[in-house]
This record gives C-alpha cells, sequence and structure tokens, in this order.
C-alpha cells in the first residue's frame, strides 16, 4: 500500500481544523460577534471567554472563528476565478501555439501580471467601494494569469505524444482534444497550484483586509483583527498574535498539502520514495 507523504497529513490536519471552524461557526459560535460589550473589554482567557476579548468585548474564539469563513470564502471564489477562466485560457493557447491567438493570449497575462492583486484591489474599490466582493474579484483577477500559465506551459508536451496525434487522425478537434486528452493529463499539476494559490489567496484576503480594501464591518476578517490590535501591540499582543497565528497556520497547512499532493501525485516521486 502507498504511503501518505508525511506533509500531505500534517498539511490536511491544519487546514482540516481552520476549516472545521469555519463550518462550526455557520451554526454556532461561543458568543455573538455583533454586540458591543465595553464593560468586558481585553478580558484576560477565562472560562467564559477562552481566548479572552478584545478592544470592543468581542469574544475572540468567535471572531476568529467567523473570521476563518471570510478567509476561506474569499480565497475559495478567487481561485474558482482563477481555475474556470485560466485553464481553459491556457488550453486554447497550448493549442493553437505560435498563433495570433496564442500571443494575445499571453500578452494579456504579461498585462495583468504588471498590476499585482493590492494595485487592482485599489483601482476595483476606488470605483465601487471596498468590499469582499471586490477582494474576490481582485485576487481573482491575478489568479487568471497564473493558472493559464501552468496550464500552457503543462499543455504543451501533451501536444507532441503520440496518443493525441492519433486523436487528430481520428478526427478529433482542438477543443475535444484538449478537454478529452489534455486536460485530465494535467489536472494533477492544477490541483496543487490551485491549492498553493488558495493559500496565497488567504494571505492576500488578510493583506486587503489589513488596509481596508477587503471585508468591512462588522464581517470579521483576520487581517483586520490585526489591523485594530496594533496600536495596542505592546500593551495586549494577543490581540495581534491569536489572527496572526490563525493566518500563519492555514497557510502553513495548505502549502504543506500542496507538497503532499505534489508528492502524492507524481509518479516519479513515487518511485523515488520507493
Amino acid at each position: 500500500m502507498t504511503r501518505l507523504p508525511p506533509a500531505l497529513i500534517l498539511g490536511a490536519a491544519l487546514s482540516g481544523l481552520f476549516l472545521a471552524a469555519a463550518l462550526v461557526s455557520l451554526l454556532w459560535v461561543p458568543h455573538a460577534i455583533d454586540g458591543v460589550a465595553i464593560a468586558n473589554r481585553l478580558q484576560p482567557p477565562s472560562a467564559t471567554h477562552l481566548l479572552g476579548t478584545d478592544q470592543l468585548g468581542r469574544d475572540i474564539l468567535s471572531m476568529l472563528m467567523v473570521g476563518a469563513q471570510t478567509s476561506i470564502a474569499v480565497a475559495i471564489l478567487a481561485v474558482g476565478i482563477g481555475v474556470a477562466l485560466g485553464v481553459p485560457l491556457g488550453l486554447a493557447a497550448a493549442a493553437n501555439r505560435g498563433s495570433w491567438l496564442d500571443e494575445i493570449i499571453m500578452r494579456g497575462n504579461d498585462l495583468i501580471f504588471a498590476f499585482p492583486s493590492l494595485v487592482i484591489a485599489i483601482l476595483i474599490t476606488a470605483r465601487y467601494g471596498p468590499s469582499a466582493t471586490n477582494a474576490i474579484l481582485a485576487i481573482g483577477i491575478f489568479n487568471i494569469p497564473v493558472f493559464a500559465r501552468v496550464a500552457r506551459g503543462a499543455a504543451l508536451p501533451i501536444w507532441t505524444r503520440d496518443f493525441i496525434r492519433a486523436a487528430q487522425t481520428a478526427g478529433k478537434g482542438r477543443i475535444r482534444i484538449s478537454a478529452e486528452h489534455v486536460l485530465p493529463n494535467i489536472a494533477n499539476l492544477l490541483i496543487v497550484q490551485a491549492t498553493i494559490q488558495f493559500s496565497l489567496g488567504i494571505l492576500a484576503e488578510a493583506a486587503l483586509s489589513y488596509v481596508g480594501l477587503g471585508a468591512q464591518p462588522p464581517t470579521p476578517s483576520w487581517g483586520r483583527m490585526l489591523s485594530e490590535a496594533q496600536t495596542m501591540i505592546y500593551t495586549h499582543p494577543m490581540l495581534a498574535v491569536l489572527p496572526g497565528l490563525a493566518i500563519v497556520m492555514t497557510v502553513l497547512g495548505l502549502n504543506l498539502m500542496g507538497d503532499g499532493l505534489r508528492d502524492a501525485l507524481d509518479p516519479r516521486l513515487r518511485r523515488g520514495r520507493a
């Protein structure tokens, strides 16, 4: 029986912990997150508030649990945009290598890469205002050329294989060959890349929320929790440490899971371990 890579097991455990917190918070949280209780502000950890309270008297554990919803939802939707638009563009570019279509797609990718997600978010929010939706659009737009490049680079060698020539001889068109033969052969690489972009999406959402361009109050966000805690970093450091630790552990778990998936799905690496 094939052993799972330790990185995959550890990464899945860490990622699963925060995913479970987000799912549980959909149904239950220890305390309401929309209430302000100044009398309970900045309380230390206790049986009532396991991680204490923030400067407005809100339960930190509840804020972290609901904040996981925001981070995960933004990252999933942003990666979904990148996959849904970037992969078909990459496959189309590979199927028409050297043509005007390939050139247009790749130069368009270069244009998007010239603007980081934060700059794209600033442009979007300047027109439509800051929100989680606009953060999703900004991160998703930046993900499109990532997946387009990965899909094109992985698909190009596939088009030189004998079974592709056989499919062409059988009369199959480029679109059908890309869907039936090329995509299944590069799916493993796309899955690994999606895991990596998911972790980067969580970081990007935290960064956008930190500067006020992401989810807006009263929706909790790990990035905004960091921003609100920066003025009390010396007097109450746990207000910044806890959301920062949540971001670090989630991103670490996803990166470990991505490395583990790469090792598990790549047959050459499996043979090397054997």
